[in-house]
């Protein structure tokens, strides 16, 4: 850290991604990556788009925020287009929290959240889950602060019902409610149909995951018009170019072929159900998963020393700390690179 830095940057712990190791190539089951293609229209508007990007991109992002609204039934004034989701969940925590409203989510979950709080200046009220991983419902109701929660959960893949996160939305109605909805596509009840009813509601969503799009960083949010206009003077005060031109062009695409991305999120709520079958075979435990990886541990060896070893056999799972130590996560993968897992894994118990 160099002699110029900030106070608040030396007490920062930074948000630390997936690894991508180059030294070989992998069977890549660590950060949550579709195995499927995009849509074929993602690849005919990648190619017409090259003479464009000499201009500036569309600030607005216009005709994406279009066919999101058109593909979510909402208004395109409800709907604000970002560069990947976690620019939108910065941008809600910079509109909705600050010294005098703190933000409430639980302890295990996605790792930006407390990143973002340090970051931002925002005091953090950290929920425990329970003993089975659930999030419970006590701990946000009335709770007087920015809620922010990621339904089905990161890093458990546990979802909670539409019903359960309106108690809590309704419960909350002089404080923001942030529904981080990375994973929604792959078996959850998306809220975005409550935004309708509730001002105090932003839903954050992204195409890196159910639209096989992670390397453009295309995101949103929808919500109340009011909140949408929010996030827009944050937006604007901070890089009003933020979704660059491919990046409008090949979620537009994504966004208006939505039969196809219903057929492959089918078939990855397939696999993982292939993919539990084989954990459970091998004796293996797991929580029952509403997203595209699944959490799971062996009694009697570690989480570290199963992440360990099947690297040493070329396939990347996540490991993380705390009180998922005991757990690897395991991205959902095609059937090949399933049966791959499931093979080392034998070798491995």
């Amino acid at each position: 850290m160099s002699r110029f830095a900030s106070s608040r940057l030396a007490v920062l712990s930074p948000y630390v991604p997936g690894e991508q190791p180059q030294d070989k190539k992998y069977v890549k089951l660590n950060t949550n990556e579709a195995f499927f293609r995009p849509c074929p229209a993602v690849f005919d508007a990648v190619g017409e788009i090259a003479g464009r990007l000499r201009l500036y991109n569309d600030p607005e992002s216009s005709r994406l925020t279009d066919a999101i609204a058109r593909l979510l039934g909402v208004e395109s004034e409800n709907v604000l287009a970002t560069n990947g989701s976690d620019e939108a969940l910065a941008f809600a925590f910079m509109a909705f929290c600050d010294e005098n409203t703190p933000a409430r989510f639980p302890d295990v979950t996605y790792g930006f959240y407390p990143v973002f709080a340090a970051v931002f200046g925002v005091k953090a009220h950290i929920m425990p889950l329970d003993e089975n991983f659930n999030i419970k419902l006590s701990d946000y109701m009335n709770a007087g602060e920015t809620v922010v929660i990621a339904n089905p959960n990161a890093q458990t893949g546990i979802a909670l019902s539409r019903a359960d996160m309106e108690k809590i939305i309704a419960s909350n109605p002089n404080n923001a409610v942030i529904v981080d909805e990375a994973y929604v596509d792959f078996g959850a009840e998306s809220c975005v149909p409550l935004t309708k009813k509730y001002d105090n509601l932003l839903v954050v969503r992204t195409m890196s995951k159910s639209g096989a799009l992670a390397g453009a960083r295309v995101g949103y949010c929808v919500g109340n018009k009011e909140l949408i206009a929010d996030i827009k003077t944050v937006k604007y005060s901070f890089n009003p170019y933020n979704v660059g031109t491919m990046a409008q062009a090949v979620g537009e695409a994504a966004a208006r072929d939505k039969a196809y991305y219903e057929k492959m999120t089918g078939q990855t709520i397939k696999n993982r159900e292939a993919l539990c079958g084989g954990l459970k075979a091998l004796g293996m435990e797991y929580l029952p998963s509403k997203s595209n990886f699944v959490l799971a541990k062996k009694a009697g060896m570690s989480g570290e020393e199963l992440y360990s070893k099947l690297k040493e056999k070329g396939v990347l799972v996540r490991h993380f700390g705390g009180r998922i130590a005991d757990y690897i996560r395991i991205t959902v993968g095609s059937r090949e690179e399933i049966n791959t897992l499931t093979d080392c894994l034998k070798e491995i118990l």
